[in-house]
């Protein structure tokens, strides 16, 4: 399940609600991640790009993933801004046993990371400035220049 919100995610209302759809179906583990943005070099939050036909995707191989180990993931994103102090980027793996699921969202996590075709700005000033120094270059992908 991949989710895209605009804005900051309620972390409570998308963990109560992914317990509720997973609880009955005999899983022994859920393992969630939540991002949190950070106060860190005066900036005043994070700004969020996505282009959702790589990140559904991306997303779909990891869930194929999971499904060969009998396990299933959940995802949900924010587009656009997100001051810091709330969430960002909330996963969770749930599977019958909690090995699967423990090593699969610190995988899971890290590829996220590397790989989703997220482009994050950093909120300085009410603006956005791409945050380049913190981007990973993803495969096959480039930025165009102006002046070209």
């Amino acid at each position: 399940m991949l989710e895209l919100h605009n804005g900051p995610l309620s972390v409570n209302t998308i963990l109560a609600s992914w317990y509720d759809h997973i609880c009955d179906k005999n899983y022994g583990a859920f393992i969630p991640f939540v991002g949190i943005v950070r106060d860190e070099d005066g900036i005043e939050g994070l700004s969020f790009d996505i282009y959702e036909p790589i990140l559904n995707s991306w997303f779909n191989t990891w869930q194929e993933k999971a499904r060969e180990q009998n396990a299933y993931l959940l995802m949900a994103h924010s587009r656009g801004d997100v001051p810091n102090h709330t969430s960002s980027y909330i996963a969770a793996v749930v599977s019958p046993k909690r090995k699967v699921a423990l090593k699969m969202i610190n995988d899971f996590v890290e590829d996220f990371k590397a790989n989703a075709p997220i482009w994050k700005y950093d909120l300085v000033e009410g603006k956005r400035v791409y945050a380049k120094e913190r981007s990973h270059v993803l495969s096959g992908s480039g930025l165009l220049k102006a002046d070209a």
